[in-house]
C-alpha cells in the first residue's frame, strides 16, 4: 500500500482556504458588466471624464443596496472605460474590446456619429453573434435619426434629441421680441448640421419675422480661435446666436464673443456647463439660454438635495457637471434587469423599452415604438448667484441658470418615424 503524502497543518489551511474561494465564487452571481466608450483624451477629454463621473455614481448608488435583485442573486455592476478619442474607428475597435472583455451593456453619448457607428456595429454584432448580444445605452448623442429611420431594438437613448431641444428652446425664443436676426452656427456633423436645419424650419413657422443673417459649420473639435467667426457674428448685426455648439467649441466661442464684444444672447443645448458659464462672465447674464433636461435650480427640495449629494461626492468645482438623465438611464437599466431576472440582452430590452423611473422629482419613461426617453425639459437663463431662483451656481463661476420655462414630457414629445425590426428569439 503506497503511503499517502504529509501536509503541514499551513498546507492544509491553504488547501482549505483556496477550496472555500472556489466555492465562493462558484456561489456568488456574475457582475453586470458596463463598458463605457468615449472620448477620454483629445479636445473633448473634459466632456468624456465628466460621463465617467455620472455613470459612476449612478452605478455606485446601485452597488450600495447589494446590486441587481436576479434569480440568480443580488449581482453587482461593474464599470469599464474605454478611450474612443472621439473617433468613431477608435469607438469601433473599443466596442470590439468591451465584448471580447465580457460587456453586457454599451455606453456612449458624446458624438452622433460614434453612436451612429456603434448602432451599426451592434445591429451587426448582435445577428452574427446572439450568444454574446449587447444592449447600447445612450445619455447625450441626439442626431433625431437615431431613434427615426436609423432606430435600433438594441439601442436606447435617454436624452431628448436634437428637434425636441430646439422646440423647448423656440418656446422661449418665440416670446422674445427683442430677437429680430439670428446667426446660426453650428459643428459640421449629423448633429450639428441637425440642430441648424431644425433651427430654420422652426424659426420659419414659429418666428417668420426673425431674419436668419448668418448660417455656417465649422470643423468639428479643430477651431483653435473662435475670433473670426464671433467677428462675423458682430458683424452681422445679429440680436441671438442659435448653436449645439459642446464641449470646447461651444467654451471657445462664447469666449471670442465676449471678446469681440458682441452684446446679442445665445440660444444653446449646452451653454450651462463644462466652462462656457466662466468663460463669457457678467457679459451672459440675461443672455444666454440653455435647455436641458435638468438643472441645479429646478425649484424643489428633492432636486436641491439631489444635486447637494452630487457636490458632496465631486466638492471640486472643475466636477460641477451632473445629468439626471444619466443617472435614471442607470436606474432603468438595474430596474429592467430585475424585471428580467438576468441579462438575456432580449429579456432586458423588452422590460427595458417599458421602463419608467424618477429621481430628484423628474419621472421619465422610455417609448417602446422608438426606444426615445421621454421626460421633462428645462429652458435657463444665466444669473447671478444669490438672484431669485439661483441659490446655486455653475463650477464656482458666480453665475448659474435661473428656470424660466419647464416643459412636461407630454409637451416636449415629438412623433417618429421609426420602423422598428426585432429580433425573432
Amino acid at each position: 500500500m503506497p503511503s499517502l503524502p504529509i501536509f503541514s497543518r499551513r498546507t492544509l489551511l491553504a488547501c482549505a482556504a483556496a477550496l472555500c474561494s472556489v466555492v465562493a465564487h462558484a456561489q456568488s452571481p456574475a457582475p453586470i458588466r458596463l463598458a463605457l466608450i468615449e472620448g477620454l483624451s483629445g479636445p473633448f477629454a473634459n466632456t468624456g471624464e465628466a460621463v465617467v463621473r455620472n455613470i459612476a455614481w449612478a452605478v455606485e448608488r446601485v452597488n450600495a443596496r447589494g446590486g441587481v435583485p436576479t434569480a440568480q442573486g443580488l449581482r453587482p455592476m461593474v464599470l469599464t472605460r474605454h478611450d474612443s478619442k472621439g473617433q468613431s474607428e477608435e469607438a469601433l475597435s473599443a466596442l470590439k474590446s468591451a465584448i471580447d472583455d465580457g460587456a453586457q451593456v454599451v455606453l456612449q453619448g458624446n458624438s452622433s456619429a460614434n453612436a451612429a457607428a456603434l448602432i451599426d456595429a451592434i445591429n451587426k454584432h448582435n445577428e452574427r453573434e446572439p450568444a454574446r448580444r449587447v444592449l447600447f445605452l445612450n445619455y447625450s448623442a441626439v442626431d433625431p435619426a437615431l431613434t427615426n429611420e436609423r432606430c435600433s431594438f438594441w439601442h436606447f437613448r435617454f436624452d431628448a434629441h436634437a428637434d425636441m431641444r430646439m422646440a423647448a428652446l423656440m418656446q422661449v425664443l418665440r416670446e422674445d421680441p427683442s430677437v429680430k436676426s439670428a446667426y446660426l452656427i453650428g459643428q459640421d456633423y449629423s448633429f450639428g448640421q441637425a440642430v441648424l436645419r431644425e433651427a430654420r424650419r422652426q424659426l420659419g413657422v414659429l418666428r417668420p419675422d426673425v431674419q436668419i443673417v448668418g448660417d455656417e459649420l465649422h470643423p468639428l473639435g479643430r477651431v483653435k480661435d473662435f475670433l473670426p467667426y464671433a467677428a462675423k457674428i458682430k458683424a452681422s448685426g445679429a440680436q441671438a446666436v442659435i448653436t449645439g455648439n459642446w464641449g470646447n467649441d461651444l467654451t471657445l466661442l462664447v469666449k471670442a464673443a465676449r471678446e469681440a464684444g458682441y452684446e446679442g444672447k445665445f440660444y444653446t443645448f449646452y451653454g450651462n456647463a463644462l466652462g462656457a458659464p466662466a468663460a463669457i462672465g457678467e457679459a451672459g447674464v440675461g443672455r444666454v439660454i440653455a435647455v436641458a433636461d435638468w438643472l441645479p435650480n429646478v425649484p424643489g427640495q428633492a432636486s436641491a438635495e439631489f444635486y447637494k449629494s452630487f457636490r458632496q461626492r465631486f466638492p471640486k468645482p472643475s466636477e460641477d457637471y451632473v445629468h439626471v438623465r444619466m443617472q435614471l438611464m442607470i436606474e432603468a437599466l438595474a430596474q429592467a434587469v430585475a424585471k428580467a431576472g438576468g441579462t438575456d440582452p432580449v429579456a432586458v430590452a423588452l422590460q427595458l423599452e417599458k421602463a419608467r423611473v424618477s429621481m430628484a422629482g423628474q419621472t421619465g419613461s422610455m417609448r417602446a415604438q422608438d426606444h426615445q426617453f421621454q421626460q421633462p425639459l428645462v429652458v435657463g437663463v444665466m444669473a447671478r448667484q444669490g438672484t431669485p431662483g439661483v441659490p446655486f451656481d455653475v463650477e464656482g463661476s458666480g453665475y448659474g441658470f435661473k428656470v424660466v420655462r419647464q416643459i412636461t414630457a407630454e409637451q416636449a414629445r415629438l412623433p417618429s418615424t421609426c420602423q422598428m425590426e426585432r429580433p425573432a428569439s
